[in-house]
């Protein structure tokens, strides 16, 4: 494949073009709450070229003096993945690239990162003018994240509808999507294939992939995000939205999986990971790929509130333990003086009575039916709970409460 451009200093690049290792084949993507199958093209394989990087006061492509060009990764070979035009919104977009890198990763092809290089987007767009002939398509470069794939789209798709509505002709171009300024820029013209003058490279001989080979292959496939979810919501009865959460990542999925097979209920797990364990990735204290507190050990935390032992509130504080300390579920709620039956019912009814004494005024606007919203129920209830510091079953501190103070 021939073409100028400074990030090829050799002016050709190896790429398959008339027999691609595959094609004919589909993706089937969640999209705002319904299925829909992309079809692919062909899957190839290439040589990569290498990165240009502009260089201005702000590093954007807008207004730099020059370019310099990172050579790294020049000839490292990659898979390149040309999808059908069945997309039809930047948001589709963005789910079909986000249940690719999930099948990448499953696959242990690559890691997708997007912002390292190691999963690139680019995207062809074009768009139908006002009396219904289809516009020239624009290639648009430069997305590094999901974030950016979806707001280039969104922008190239007004601009395009800009300059239809307004008589003009959208040139067939690459543009390059400048993240800080919110719009692509125009980079070059937009070769046809006849452009790039394709003939064969004499020193590669040819790959001949058998039906043999390729079923070997298939019979070592690992389970694919799309039959684990299928299984989770069979046999654990989770909903959608929270299988989409475990599987996201098959190390998240092997945890969830582990934790359950060790004896907690998967409703009750499934909920943990929702809250806990996701909000501790969104600020980068956990990873499933390498947990911080092995699988069997959440499990013991997770069976001490099934059966009773700790509430749900001090489980977290267990957790917190758990995780900056490195103590075992057991240690860290001995620590907490957290110990099984450490807070008898008797126990707990006298806390309940000393706060509804000390309260005595809003226990009289209970009684006298002006509670209507259940607020003043509700702050006794903190007070007991924040005095039990979480260890008090919830359930059964309301039923004391509703009992002492009607």
């Amino acid at each position: 494949k021939n073409y100028f451009y400074p990030d090829l200093p050799k002016a050709y690049q190896i790429s398959q073009y008339d027999v691609p290792l595959a094609s004919g084949g589909k993706l089937v993507i969640d999209t705002e709450g319904k299925k829909k199958t992309i079809g692919i093209t062909r899957l190839h394989l290439e040589e990569d070229a290498g990165k240009l990087v502009h260089q201005a006061i702000d590093g954007r492509l807008s207004g730099a003096k020059y370019s310099l060009v990172d050579y790294n990764r020049a000839g490292v070979p990659l898979i390149e993945i040309v999808s059908e035009p069945d997309i039809s919104s930047p948001s589709e977009a963005r789910d079909y690239v986000i249940r690719l890198r999930q099948l990448v990763r499953y696959l242990g092809i690559s890691d997708g990162d997007m912002e390292s290089g190691s999963l690139r987007v680019d995207a062809n767009i074009s768009r139908t003018s006002p009396n219904g002939s289809f516009g020239s398509k624009v290639e648009v470069k430069n997305m590094n994240s999901l974030s950016a794939l979806e707001k280039a789209l969104a922008y190239e798709e007004r601009r395009q509808d800009d300059v239809l509505r307004g008589g003009g002709a959208v040139l067939q171009e690459t543009r390059h999507w400048d993240d800080s300024s919110g719009r692509t820029l125009s980079s070059r013209g937009k070769e046809e294939a006849h452009d790039y003058r394709y003939f064969p490279e004499p020193d590669l001989p040819s790959v001949a992939i058998t039906e043999e080979q390729v079923q070997k292959i298939r019979k070592t496939l690992p389970e694919l995000p799309w039959e684990k979810e299928s299984r989770f919501i069979e046999i654990y009865c989770l909903s959608p939205e929270e299988t989409d959460l475990l599987i996201a990542k098959k190390d998240m999925a092997e945890y969830f999986e582990s934790v359950v097979k060790a004896g907690v209920e998967p409703r009750r797990a499934a909920n943990w990971f929702k809250t806990e364990i996701m909000r501790l990735m969104n600020e980068g204290r956990f990873e499933p790929e390498d947990p911080a507190i092995p699988a069997d050990e959440l499990a013991n935390l997770l069976k001490a509130v099934n059966r009773g032992a700790i509430s749900n509130t001090a489980a977290k504080d267990v957790w917190g333990k758990m995780l900056s300390e490195g103590f075992t579920a057991a240690e860290a709620m001995e620590m907490l003086g957290l110990s099984e039956g450490s807070l008898e019912k008797e126990r707990l009814r006298k806390i309940i009575e000393g706060i509804i004494e000390e309260h005595h005024e809003v226990t009289e606007e209970i009684r006298s039916g002006k509670d209507t919203k259940g607020k003043k129920l509700k702050f006794l209830f903190g007070l007991v709970m924040r005095e039990t510091r979480g260890q008090a079953d919830p359930e059964e501190v309301r039923s004391i409460l509703e009992e002492m103070v009607r």
